[in-house]
């Protein structure tokens, strides 16, 4: 681990990128939440999971810097020709493992508002379930990342 570099640049146009994916991601919960079902029921939803809702919104904006950094990282050894054993799959995989699952998380969403009863009540379920694959994904892009920053 100890051989591991961090290209500072494109780490801090990550995080960025990351904090806006976050952001965004509550708006468009507390705006489809409130165009649904009004801006009270948006807010007893949110005081009620808002820890299950921040979570899915970090987790989001977690992988989304973390593959950001993939993709900046593989560019930038691409362009200097010092890409050792990496593929596009690389970057296909952390993209697919980043963005699969979110049809996981919009499913609380969904069941809040009344559109789909049935998930209404297993709402908290989603909502683990939702966590668990943020989890598997930032696991897989942080382990994708630490492979390919060791082949320096």
């Amino acid at each position: 681990m100890s051989n591991l570099i961090v290209n500072l640049g494109v780490l801090k146009k990550s995080v960025f990128k990351g904090i806006l994916a976050f952001l965004t991601l509550l708006s468009v919960y507390f705006l489809i939440l409130t165009l649904v079902s009004g801006w009270n029921f948006t807010w007893e939803q949110f005081t009620e999971f808002w820890y299950y809702i921040l979570l899915l919104a970090l987790g989001f904006g977690i992988q989304f810097s973390l593959y950001n950094y993939l993709k900046g990282i593989v560019k930038q050894r691409a362009s200097t020709g010092r890409v050792l054993g990496v593929s596009g799959t690389t970057s296909t995989a952390a993209m697919v493992s980043c963005c699969a699952h979110y049809l996981t998380n919009i499913l609380p969403i969904l069941g809040v508002t009344g559109i789909i009863t049935f998930i209404g009540q297993y709402q908290v379920k989603f909502f683990w379930i939702g966590l668990f694959f943020n989890l598997l994904g930032i696991l897989y892009i942080g382990n994708r990342i630490v492979k390919f920053s060791g082949q320096l």
